[in-house]
């Protein structure tokens, strides 16, 4: 297993998702509603593995087969769900330093995944205090469990269900996040 390493916030990655999302929107046209940058590259000032989240928001599931295809032209194949509902996994198969290194999601656009990616995401944006705390957790646990990525995801997921709790998610959303994000041992 590789080593988590993290990076201090770059400017690099806003402008790499700017590149990515105009490549999304080219090649899939009126198939989706929106294309967005998550996870904790899209947040100044939060340390992050430097890897681009992406999630393609489409309307509905009818759109996915579609999506499918022409995501498969640009050189990604379809991984499923990967456990998430709502949320299709997208590996890029040959990248050869065409791309920055990222993450694809196709979200449906009322999907829990979403929802916690993007309320997680404008929650951090606007409380550098909550920043601070996240990245001292993340590089905390980037040592604590440098070669297994399942901990590490499992160890933040706490600090990430107590602000999507304050957020207004129910309980049973935030039991399905911390089961989804439990470390397969």
């Amino acid at each position: 297993m590789s080593e988590i390493v993290l990076q201090d916030y770059s400017q690099q990655w806003a402008l790499a998702f700017d590149e990515l999302k105009l490549v999304y929107q080219t090649a899939l046209g009126n198939l989706v509603a929106d294309v967005q940058h998550v996870g904790s590259t899209s947040v100044v000032g939060l340390v992050a593995k430097p890897v681009i989240d992406i999630d393609i928001i489409i309307p509905d599931n009818a759109c996915l087969p579609q999506v499918i295809i022409k995501l498969s032209e640009l050189g990604y194949v379809h991984s499923c769900d990967l456990g998430r509902t709502g949320r299709e996994a997208f590996k890029l198969v040959e990248n050869a330093g065409r791309w920055p290194k990222h993450n694809l999601y196709v979200c449906l656009a009322d999907s829990l995944s979403l929802r916690n990616h993007l309320v997680l995401r404008d929650f951090l944006r606007t409380n550098p205090d909550s920043v601070k705390q996240y990245s001292v957790l993340k590089k905390e646990l980037a040592i604590k469990y440098a070669h297994n990525i399942d901990l590490y995801v499992e160890g933040k997921t706490a600090f990430i269900t107590d602000i999507l709790r304050r957020a207004g998610f129910s309980e049973t959303a935030l039991l399905d996040i911390t089961e989804a994000n439990k470390a397969k041992l």
